[in-house]
């Protein structure tokens, strides 16, 4: 049995139909996807917003995980009775290597006696390691660790730094599946420092969750949340109640068929007052290599977005929001998308 979804993907199918791919945001967004020879993986972003700077980033990202390739057989010591083992001196050999599913072999034998030793050291899987330099000239490094310390446990080291205002940050957030657990805790180790953490059970489809925040120098709770949901592969639904308990909202996911998918969600912020928001969404597959979505807002704000697949590796996105009650203003918005994978 897989684990229930994070706390913040309770409703997640709902919000990635009505905030994934579309393209209006931004202007411009071009991304870039290399993989080297020895397994590292590189993606350079580039960003122009509708108002602003342009934002970009150079990412470096390397996995240590097994080929699934096991090594080879060790050969047999030679047998001590035949005539070259009694001609030679008493000796004994010692020879290391890597060999290809990642494992360090150290093997040890002797020419006198009739028995070999084979020391294998296997580096555990799961070591991800992930640099990144920012046009805000920031250093992120991300060092993951999944399934080396316990079973279920995944541990990620965050580190920043600027070089031009000496500002540093580091972080650890730990992850912890079981089939019918999911927590999560993060560490703020040098603002603060402060802790969130999170956890959902999960039983048949049905999920609950709690979120909290702490403040280690406050000693007081920074933040509380809850949830509440159900999910199946063709539908789920889901209630959170955030900022303290004072923001709600309810989205509801539908696979249609293969083709359609459609979605909404209902915001209602009780500090503001007593207007409730709405979102609906739709999503159809026009062919294995192209969709389109549409949503609309109570604002009447209508987004448009199309994806297409160019050719394996190349992928195009178009997007436009309009404002539907000002058509005749200048409050439209347009945007691109060029991905390239390699």
């Amino acid at each position: 049995m897989a684990a229930p979804a994070a706390f913040s993907d309770i409703a997640k199918a709902s919000n990635d139909l009505l905030n994934k791919d579309f393209y209006h945001t931004s202007a411009a967004n071009l991304e870039v996807k290399s993989k080297a020879p020895n397994g590292v993986t590189f993606t350079v972003k580039g960003k122009s917003a509708h108002e602003g700077p342009i934002g970009g980033s150079l990412e470096a990202k390397y996995v240590d995980a097994p080929t699934g390739k096991h090594p080879q057989k060790r050969r047999k010591p030679p047998d001590p009775r035949s005539s070259s083992a009694r001609a030679s001196r008493p000796t004994i050999a010692v020879s290391c290597g890597r060999v290809s599913s990642g494992s360090l072999t150290f093997q040890v034998s002797s020419r006198m006696v009739e028995h070999g030793v084979m020391l294998m050291v296997r580096p555990y899987p799961g070591l991800t390691l992930t640099q990144a330099w920012t046009t805000a000239n920031a250093l992120d490094t991300k060092l993951e660790l999944d399934n080396n310390i316990a079973k279920g446990l995944k541990a990620e080291v965050i580190t920043q730094y600027l070089p031009t205002t000496q500002s540093k940050g580091a972080k650890l957030n730990l992850y912890f599946k079981q089939p019918n657990l999911h927590a999560r805790a993060f560490f703020d180790l040098l603002k603060g420092p402060t802790a969130n953490f999170d956890a959902v059970l999960g039983h048949e489809g049905f999920l609950v969750g709690a979120e909290g925040g702490y403040d280690v120098q406050k000693a007081a709770i920074t933040k509380y949340s809850a949830a509440v949901g159900y999910s199946l592969p063709q539908y789920s639904a889901a209630i959170t109640a955030g900022n303290n308990l004072t923001l709600f909202s309810a989205s509801y996911y539908h696979r249609v068929n293969a083709q359609v998918e459609a979605g909404a969600k209902a915001t209602w912020d009780s500090k503001a007052g007593n207007t409730v928001g709405l979102e609906v969404a739709s999503k159809y597959k026009l062919d294995p290599s192209s969709f389109a979505k549409v949503k609309i807002n109570d604002r009447g704000i209508a987004a448009l977005a199309y994806n297409v697949l160019l050719r394996p590796g190349v992928t195009l996105g178009l997007g436009a929001s309009f404002d539907t009650q000002n058509l005749n203003q200048a409050a439209h918005k347009v945007g691109a998308s060029f991905t390239f994978e390699g």
